[in-house]
C-alpha cells in the first residue's frame, strides 16, 4: 500500500510516532561543510589536472624528470593556492569585478599553458585576451541575470 510522505511541520502519525514530533523540514545535505570539502576538492583536483598538463607541455615528449615532476607540483600548488584565492575574493565584490577576475585568472592560466608549447610571446598573449574576453562575457552574463546591483542573489 502506498503512504503520502508527511509535509513538514505537521504532526506525524501511526502507531509508533510521539504525537508532538513533526515531520522534519527539507534536509541540508548541502550545508556549509559540504561546500567548504567540495571548494577544497575542487581547487586540489583542478591543481593537480593543470599542473600535470603543464608539466606533460614542458616535457615535450621526453623522459619524466625529478625536475618535470617538480614543476608539475609547484605548478598544481600554485594554480591550487590562487583558484582558493579568487573563490574567497571573487564573491565578495560587484559582478562587474567579479566577472573580471575570473577572467584575469582563466586568461593567466591559460596564457601559461600555452606559453609552454614554445610559442612567442605575443601570441601567448593575444590569445589569453581572447580567452579572457569570452571568460569576461560569459561570468557577466550571467552574475547579471543572476545577481543584482550589489551582489546579492536574485529570488
Amino acid at each position: 500500500m502506498a503512504q503520502t510522505a508527511p509535509r513538514p511541520g505537521t504532526p506525524l502519525q501511526g502507531p509508533g510516532a510521539p504525537a508532538t514530533r513533526t515531520a522534519p523540514a527539507t534536509p541540508d545535505v548541502f550545508g556549509p561543510r559540504a561546500h567548504t570539502i567540495a571548494r577544497w576538492t575542487l581547487a586540489v583536483v583542478l591543481g593537480l589536472v593543470y599542473g600535470y598538463w603543464a608539466a606533460a607541455i614542458n616535457r615535450d615528449a621526453g623522459p619524466i624528470t625529478g625536475w618535470n615532476v617538480l614543476f608539475g607540483l609547484v605548478t598544481a600548488f600554485v594554480f591550487a593556492v590562487l583558484h582558493l584565492a579568487v573563490q574567497t575574493v571573487a564573491p565578495r565584490l560587484r559582478r562587474e569585478l567579479h566577472s573580471a577576475l575570473w577572467a584575469a585568472f582563466t586568461g593567466c592560466a591559460f596564457g601559461f599553458l600555452y606559453s609552454q608549447g614554445g610559442d612567442s610571446v605575443v601570441m601567448s598573449t593575444m590569445l589569453s585576451l581572447v580567452i579572457a574576453a569570452a571568460v569576461l562575457v560569459a561570468t557577466f552574463y550571467r552574475y547579471y541575470t543572476h545577481e543584482d546591483a550589489t551582489g546579492h542573489r536574485l529570488a
